[in-house]
């Protein structure tokens, strides 16, 4: 999931912060994790295929690299690492599982789309799907050692820890087995006032949310 992409690379750039001390870490550690939720943006479109590009990207990151090498500028090295970001997030889709409505029932064998091959890379589903426990634990995991870095001030710890919050209540809503029917049934008069919200997911993996107010 998104929150597991982002958390990830936060975690790589607390890593890498103390070997670049000149550049302050609050704009980087956001930089990577803008990076890495970014290319899930395209769950509105065609989900890892509009804004996924795994070669485009690494190649962007080499030579925004190489540029840097020979001009360093504060600016030019927080867009690499939002660009390294998302090529490592395009990449490590494809250890995930398929994209499509329901990807704990797979029916395709699409992970991600590699425009340079012009063909799908196949979901190798060490992360069965987003929002799986596999997922949770490793999103938490990557905060906990970003947290644990000494570049991360109290605001950043509190942003990650909510970050992780957050992936654990998506995966709670994600999971097939919870309903929000036995919700209703519980909480009628409460449930009433609530907006009626669908969400509709197609077999490429693009969402549609709909809200209407009773």
């Amino acid at each position: 999931m998104a929150f597991t992409h982002g958390l990830a690379s936060v975690a790589v750039a607390t890593a890498l912060l103390p070997f670049g001390p000149e550049y302050a870490a609050p704009p980087v550690l956001a930089a990577a994790l803008l990076g890495g939720i970014a290319p899930d943006l395209d769950v509105v479109a065609d989900h890892r295929k509009t804004l996924h590009f795994p070669v485009g990207y690494t190649a962007l990151a080499a030579g925004l690299l190489g540029i840097h090498a020979v001009a360093a500028h504060p600016t030019l090295w927080l867009v690499w690492v939002a660009v390294a970001a998302a090529a490592a997030h395009s990449w490590a889709d494809v250890l995930a599982g398929s994209v499509e409505a329901e990807p704990w029932n797979p029916t395709t064998e699409r992970a991600v789309y590699n425009h340079a091959l012009g063909a799908w890379h196949r979901p190798r589903r060490l992360v069965r799907y987003s929002g799986a426990v596999e997922d949770v634990l490793l999103g938490l995991a990557c905060a906990g050692v970003a947290v644990a870095a000494p570049v991360t001030g109290p605001t950043a710890d509190a942003g990650l820890i909510a970050l992780g919050a957050l992936s654990g209540l998506y995966a709670v809503l994600r999971h097939p087995s919870v309903r929000l029917d036995a919700v209703a049934e519980r909480f009628p008069a409460a449930w009433a006032r609530l907006p009626a919200i669908s969400v509709e997911e197609t077999e490429s993996g693009a969402t549609t949310v709909s809200v209407r107010y009773r």
